[in-house]
């Protein structure tokens, strides 16, 4: 029930963002795939979800593999909290706030964990910019 609508607002509100952008810029934007570049988000997803799959030879697979269903999970655990409509509530709870705040902060991990398990040292440039040279902070 939660699932479907926030995707598909997610998609529809890339494509009035990419529809923007295209006209600060001065170019044609995605107006081409179906009327007025209404199927874009739906050919989008059809590229996403046949794109090849690469996977870095010294990487952690399976780490590397379940670090963005971590993320996606962790977003998507966040609107539970958020009220729709009177009735439209999915969880009712007294703690939303603090609920969507402890969510958001733990969703950094799946980016963690994706730039942990790829075994490269340019994932972690930005940690030794933060931390130093030896990791200490």
């Amino acid at each position: 029930m939660l699932l479907v609508p926030i995707i598909l607002a997610v998609a529809f509100l890339t494509l009035a963002e990419r529809k923007v952008l295209a006209a600060v810029q001065r170019r044609r934007g995605p107006n081409f795939v179906g009327l007025l570049g209404l199927f874009q988000p739906f050919a989008d997803g059809v590229k996403l979800i046949l794109k090849e799959v690469i996977l870095p030879i010294m990487s952690d697979k399976l780490i590397f593999l379940f670090a963005p269903f971590v993320t996606f999970f962790l977003s998507l655990s966040a609107w539970s909290v958020i009220p729709f409509g009177e009735f439209a509530i999915f969880v009712d709870s007294e703690f939303a706030v603090l609920f969507i705040l402890a969510i958001s902060s733990l969703s950094v991990y799946g980016i963690i964990f994706a730039g942990w398990s790829s075994n490269s040292r340019y994932a972690f440039f930005g940690f030794f910019a933060v931390c130093g040279a030896d990791g200490q902070l």
